[in-house]
């Protein structure tokens, strides 16, 4: 039961997303309610709290946040990060991404591959990043990760 069984996210006071920025924040959910792997370690002599978990992603006063609470909506744990170390990694998937997204419209598959390639390994540098700062928070397996990673940017992009 290590595992995250439903994720909403707070956009409060952000931007309305692009039809393309909710389409990829609808497939992360999807794809991370369909398989991730997230567990609430034990700390200062505390039981491990056990899953399933809700998680509520969200932006609050430039930091982000992650509200884990029980099925039942019992608060579990609240992690606030600062969003510092996710900024480079963030510009550049978007950056990368715009490129893939141009390409495709006009560059032969041979190209397209190359970008894509590119936009995967930033992709997998910004999962990296997340569970760097998710150490002894939360543990949480690579696809985990990503996905997070999908769900950050979409937050980025409207703060």
């Amino acid at each position: 039961m290590s595992r995250l069984s439903a994720i909403t996210i707070d956009d409060t006071g952000l931007a309305a997303p692009t039809p393309e920025i909710e389409q990829e924040r609808k497939v992360a959910i999807f794809d991370l309610l369909e398989d991730n792997s997230f567990l609430l370690p034990g700390r200062e002599g505390r039981e491990t709290p056990a899953g399933p978990f809700a998680l509520n992603l969200a932006i609050r006063e430039r930091r982000l946040v992650f509200d884990l609470r029980s099925e039942a909506d019992e608060g579990l744990a609240e992690f606030q990060l600062s969003l510092g170390p996710f900024r480079q990694v963030v510009k550049d998937y978007f950056q990368i991404c715009e490129s893939y997204f141009d390409a495709v419209k006009k560059l032969p598959p041979s190209q397209i591959e190359a970008i894509d390639m590119a936009r995967r390994g930033i992709h997998n540098e910004g999962a990296r990043v997340v569970q760097e700062r998710l150490e002894g928070k939360a543990q949480l397996d690579i696809d985990t990760a990503r996905r997070l990673f999908t769900l950050i940017c979409v937050l980025h992009w409207g703060a």
